[in-house]
C-alpha cells in the first residue's frame, strides 16, 4: 500500500469524523465548532508526527543505500587496481 492512499484514506476518515460530529453534536455551535478545531489540531500534530517519522526512516534508509554504494565503488576500485597490476605482470613478461 503505497503512502498516498494511506494519507487520503487519513483525511477521508477526518472528513467523516468531523461531519458526524457536527451532525450528531448535542452542543451549541460554538462548542461544536471549538471541538472540531480541537480534534483537527490533534490529527494535524498526529499526521505531522507520523511524516516526520515517514521522513526520518527513509532517510536512514537512503544513508545506508549511499553507503552501501560507496562500499561497492571503493570494492570495485580496488579489483580493478589488482586486475590492472596482474596485467602489467602478464605483459612484462610476454616482453
Amino acid at each position: 500500500m503505497n503512502s498516498g492512499k494511506v494519507l487520503l484514506g487519513l483525511l477521508a476518515g477526518i472528513a467523516a469524523g468531523a461531519t458526524l460530529g457536527i451532525l450528531f453534536a448535542p452542543d451549541k455551535g460554538t462548542a461544536t465548532r471549538k471541538k472540531i478545531s480541537e480534534k483537527g489540531d490533534e490529527y494535524a500534530d498526529e499526521l505531522g508526527e507520523k511524516f516526520n517519522s515517514f521522513i526520518d526512516s527513509i532517510t536512514q534508509k537512503f544513508e545506508t543505500v549511499r553507503k552501501d554504494a560507496a562500499k561497492m565503488v571503493e570494492n570495485g576500485k580496488s579489483k580493478m587496481k589488482e586486475m590492472d597490476g596482474e596485467l602489467m605482470g602478464s605483459e612484462s613478461k610476454k616482453m
